[in-house]
């Protein structure tokens, strides 16, 4: 009869190491739900773009004509208004360089501000979709009821306007910042034998389910760690002023706010022509190359201005210069370029682009919908692991197994 080997233990943990072990588990399950949440609705809103254009085609995209002439911005201002009952004035625009594109014509007006939930706190919120070419509506969205409008709210803060919503999405982010850390030092091998390699970078398919379950969580858990880590880090970024302040101190080095321009429009000048149209195509002639002209009208009166915010990209919102009208003469009286922000504003302008993955195209948008797809996961395999062993604790027998 062959000797039997002696059982090796395992080496005994650290208490540091101990400690992460068990904040690891309970912070897990603290903000579980919260993070399988986060990780769904993100799955979902990953490409709106691409599933709205899919299912709205024949309003999104229209037939070009030979001569490419469009009907005056004001016109179809009007129309869009008109379209709206008449009794709603658009206060945001988006036009495309991409000709065969319907012109986005928007209307927003607040309700309750310190209503609770989301729907109480907008009156309307609605958006009309204009033929620039034949000034014909293709489309009028009530975006307040909007399915990916919800599915944004849901993911900010389920949908409350209270505060506390973006408060327990943004401590449930802080606490799975610390789960990916510590789950790196949980997971990292202590040496690279092949054994160990296959263990930590291959989910072993065809073991049991608890095995299959535990590499699921680890392995899986590994890859998109760096991309968890960004989608969480940019969602802290909204929900805690501290951290946005931070992060524009680190990245501009410095603790002075970006100075904002007090521009003005002359209010003892009389309106001549159409000062809309005016600065509208002076906006066109300045963004050539641009990708899309957002232009917001001014509220009539005062001194206000119009704005034309050109940017680089159909979808993306991070690069972008601003152009400010006289609303009396479509004079150009300020801009604004990209390359004359500090590195704290860019970056912080780059950050809803990097959450959603658009910064780098469809690539990133599928790189961010798996890795929250894996997120979501992450809570659910981590508690089957933990009452896994659980079960074991209560029935010795099971250690067998």
């Amino acid at each position: 009869m062959a000797p039997t080997k002696p059982v090796q233990k395992k080496p005994a943990k650290s208490r540091i190491r101990k400690i992460s072990d068990w904040l690891h588990l309970w912070l897990g399950i603290a903000s579980g739900l919260v993070v399988f949440h986060l990780g769904i609705t993100g799955c979902i809103f990953a490409f709106q773009k691409e599933i709205t254009e899919w299912i709205h085609r024949k309003e999104i995209f229209v037939d070009v004509p030979a001569n490419r002439q469009t009907v005056p911005l004001s016109v179809l201002k009007q129309t869009a208004e008109k379209a709206l009952g008449g009794n709603k004035q658009i206060s945001f625009i988006s036009t495309y360089q991409e000709a065969d594109r319907a012109w986005e014509f928007g209307t927003f007006k607040a309700g309750d501000p310190k209503a609770f939930w989301y729907f109480d706190s907008i009156d309307y919120y609605d958006l009309v979709l204009v033929n620039p070419y034949t000034g014909k509506v293709t489309m009028v969205a009530d975006h307040k009821y909007e399915f990916f409008a919800i599915v944004k709210m849901l993911h900010w803060s389920f949908l409350m306007n209270h505060p506390i919503g973006q408060q327990i999405i943004g401590w449930a982010t802080f606490i799975f910042v610390f789960l990916l850390i510590s789950g790196m030092v949980m997971w990292w091998p202590k040496n690279l034998k092949k054994s160990n390699f296959d263990k930590s970078f291959k989910i072993k398919w065809r073991a049991k389910f608890k095995r299959v379950n535990y590499d699921l969580h680890n392995v899986l858990g590994f890859y998109v760690m760096i991309i968890c880590l960004m989608l969480a880090l940019t969602g802290m970024l909204w929900a805690f002023k501290w951290f946005q302040t931070t992060v524009y101190v680190v990245a501009s080095r410095s603790i002075t706010p970006p100075v904002q321009a007090d521009v003005k429009s002359d209010a003892t000048k009389k309106i001549t022509a159409n000062p809309f149209d005016i600065a509208f195509e002076k906006a066109k002639q300045t963004f050539k190359d641009f990708d899309r002209i957002g232009m917001s009208p001014a509220v009539p009166g005062g001194t206000n201005t119009i704005y034309a915010t050109g940017y680089h990209g159909t979808e993306t919102y991070w690069n972008f210069d601003v152009l400010q009208f006289d609303q009396y003469t479509g004079k150009l009286l300020h801009r604004k370029n990209q390359r004359d922000k500090n590195a704290g504003e860019a970056l912080i302008g780059m950050n809803y682009d990097i959450h959603v993955g658009a910064i780098l195209g469809l690539p990133g948008k599928i790189m961010a919908f798996f890795a929250s797809f894996i997120a979501a996961s992450l809570p659910i395999t981590g508690f089957i692991i933990w009452w896994g062993k659980k079960k074991k604790k209560k029935n010795p027998a099971l250690a067998d197994q």
